[in-house]
């Protein structure tokens, strides 16, 4: 079986799917890895690392045609899906909830392609979790950003000029990334309240120091069976938005985390609750890619409203490639384990991992989401 990692062509990624380390463990496992020529320079794994770990590196035309399976950060181009063999596996992250039609080339081709955004929730598959990893990143690095624009600092200060208050940080959305924010704004020194329709992230958020912000919803159901957030009536999440409006007038820095799978985002904070903020304040909506939780959100762009910084990050785990790659690798390495029969591709589809990943199998068994979206019958 043989492995084919490629330089990323997207701008600003700096990631890799595989760091030397994951080589090492599936050159043992019995699988040939090829790296394309410098794939983990940005990331700040040499050519010679990879070498060292049992890969063959070599350029990106000697590495498509023979390989068994592509692994990848972000879904490839259809230029490299036509080089592949029909027998070629993909894996990465492939959107296939928010960007269906662009998966046509390798249905097309009669691929087989496993999305790790669709790896099930459970404990059998937490160290698969790719989401969660690049979440993580995410929610730390944006802590930071939102650090180095605010005209303040976060801690507490008693100096000899008297006393510095605290910084006052708003996360919005107690997920993955709200968590490590919060965790994060709370090692700075900062004072941090967070809010989250669902009612059973509270005890996370206060185990981190941080204040819980709660809303009657009339008792409607926040969390669907994978542990994600519904999405909510307009009463709801007006509801939410009226709450978080008050707080985020008082905030310095607002994180808002917030997305629905397959969704557009929620509007979180208006246009009004932005108005309404302290001029300096800094708001990092980590949910730009998806049409953003805050209303003046630009994605990818840097807004000034009033006085108020808002930023719209579009790939932060890219701009901690080192960390990111390491762990994204290791999920991967483990979502390999599952197909990898002593150096053989063996796909078992009765494995509810494997089957919960698949987005088509052998051009076929396209995922039902995916199907839909596409106007092709559930086989």
């Amino acid at each position: 079986m043989r492995i084919a990692v490629l330089l990323e062509k997207q701008p600003g990624e700096a990631r890799v799917a595989l760091v030397p380390e994951s080589v090492k463990k599936l050159v043992a496992a019995g699988v040939e890895v090829g790296i394309e020529t410098g794939a983990g320079l940005h990331a700040g794994f040499a050519d010679k690392e990879y070498e060292a770990a049992g890969a063959s590196v070599m350029g990106r035309a000697n590495l498509l045609p023979e390989a068994d399976i592509l692994v990848c950060v972000n879904r490839p181009e259809a230029d490299d899906i036509a080089k592949l063999k029909a027998s070629a596996v993909i894996i990465g992250f492939l959107k296939p909830l928010d960007e269906p039609a662009a998966l046509e080339p390798l249905i097309s081709r009669k691929l087989t392609a496993f999305a790790l955004e669709l790896v099930p929730r459970t404990t059998r598959a937490q160290s698969m979790d790719a989401l969660s990893s690049m979440a993580t990143v995410a929610g730390y690095k944006a802590v930071l950003i939102a650090a180095a624009r605010l005209p303040r600092m976060f801690p507490m200060l008693m100096t000899a000029a008297g006393t510095v208050p605290p910084a006052k940080v708003l996360v919005l959305g107690a997920g993955v990334a709200g968590l490590q924010a919060i965790a994060t704004a709370r090692r700075l020194g900062a004072v941090v309240e967070a809010y989250d329709v669902r009612e059973a992230a509270g005890q996370d958020v206060k185990s981190l120091g941080a204040k819980f912000l709660e809303v009657d919803l009339g008792g409607i159901e926040t969390q669907d069976a994978g542990g994600y957030a519904k999405e909510l009536s307009p009463e709801a999440l007006q509801r939410g938005r009226d709450m978080v409006a008050k707080h985020a007038a008082l905030a310095d820095v607002v994180i808002t985390t917030a997305q629905v799978p397959g969704r557009k985002a929620p509007l979180m904070l208006t246009e009004e609750a932005v108005n309404s903020m302290r001029a300096g304040a800094v708001i990092v909506d980590l949910a730009a890619s998806t049409g953003g939780n805050v209303a003046v959100t630009r994605p990818g762009e840097d807004v000034q409203r009033n006085g108020v910084t808002v930023l719209g990050p579009l790939n932060l785990p890219a701009t901690v490639p080192g960390h990111a790659s390491q762990l994204y690798s290791r999920n991967l390495t483990s979502f390999i384990a599952l197909i990898n029969d002593k150096g053989n591709l063996k796909i078992d589809m009765n494995d509810d991992i494997v089957k919960g990943a698949c987005v088509a199998y052998q051009g076929g068994n396209v995922h039902p989401k995916v199907a839909a979206a596409l106007g092709i019958p559930v086989a």
